[in-house]
């Protein structure tokens, strides 16, 4: 008897003419938890909360596409260069790029609304972080993104007869080999979320807790280094290609080199704004546009 995790996967179901996945429905919940959180604090610091909304409905639609399509040179480099993956809706998709694509169109739309930009992207941070935290629920509920075989406590047990996400569709059995279990696997999706969780408390230690005095942007740049270690090595338990695991491009996975990227680039970012931008204070936020300050936490 393994001390395991192992439930049911809920798998697509029908809803009227629809085939829904949890995947996709907590996806959308998360952005919405995000967002709502992130315009309670744009307008608790007496950011004008409307404008803030603009930025992320332009953020909503950079996030599909870049969800879409930072899967794509992983996919070229395989199959071939095909212009048509860029509108094919039916292909992968990337948390990684959804990040990537949502924030530089909210920082576009900022900038073309005259928006500071520092502000905005701290607040997100929070969203963010939270949106990952609700959005991996949704991967949990189908059983998808598993790692290699491990005997790890918030490993996830397949017992036989479940039917897990396609992608792992070689991982079931009728029959048990490994005690109960057709085999038992790093939950990836379980780590990003709770070690999501925990950055979120950080952050909001940092800001209501701490005392630390942070610059404009910096506690952006502090959530996309802290993310982009933690699927940097999170992702270390998706390399078993056996498992239906990430596309490689030499020792790691395409979406770990992206993280690596995102992380190195926000500790860049964390030194820069450190030089450049004022302290975050109530009388700094009403030079940058806001109306009044009453954040308490």
């Amino acid at each position: 008897m393994f001390a395991v995790i192992s439930y049911p996967p809920i798998p697509i179901f029908e809803v009227g003419p629809l085939r829904m996945s949890l995947h996709g429905v907590f996806a959308g919940v998360g952005f919405l938890a995000g967002a709502y959180y992130g315009t309670l604090r744009y307008r608790a610091r007496g950011f004008d909360a409307n404008l803030f909304q603009s930025v992320l409905t332009w953020a909503l639609v950079g996030a599909l596409l870049g969800a879409r399509w930072l899967t794509l040179p992983a996919y070229w480099a395989e199959n071939g260069f095909d212009a048509g993956e860029l509108i094919n809706i039916g292909g992968n998709y990337s948390i990684l790029g959804g990040f990537a694509g949502g924030i530089g169109a909210g920082v576009w739309r900022a900038r073309r609304l005259g928006l500071r930009l520092g502000p905005a992207v701290d607040v997100a941070a929070f969203g963010l972080a939270i949106g990952t935290v609700v959005g991996r629920i949704g991967d949990l509920a189908i059983v998808e993104h598993l790692g290699g075989p491990t005997r790890f406590a918030l490993g996830y047990g397949i017992r036989p007869g479940y039917d897990v996400a396609p992608q792992h569709d070689r991982l079931e059995c009728v029959t048990a080999t490994v005690g109960e279990f057709c085999g038992i696997y790093h939950h990836a999706a379980l780590y990003d979320m709770l070690v999501a969780a925990v950055c979120f408390g950080f952050l909001y230690w940092l800001v209501f807790r701490s005392g630390v005095r942070l610059r404009y942007g910096q506690l952006f740049a502090i959530w996309m280094t802290w993310y982009g270690l933690q699927r940097f090595f999170i992702d270390f338990t998706r390399l078993a290609l056996d498992v239906g695991g990430d596309r490689t491009l030499g020792a790691l996975t395409w979406s770990q080199w992206s993280a690596l990227a995102a992380a190195v680039g926000g500790v860049g970012l964390f030194l820069w704004l450190g030089k450049r931008n004022p302290v975050v204070t109530p009388e700094n936020d009403r030079a940058q546009g806001a109306a009044a300050h009453h954040e308490d936490g």
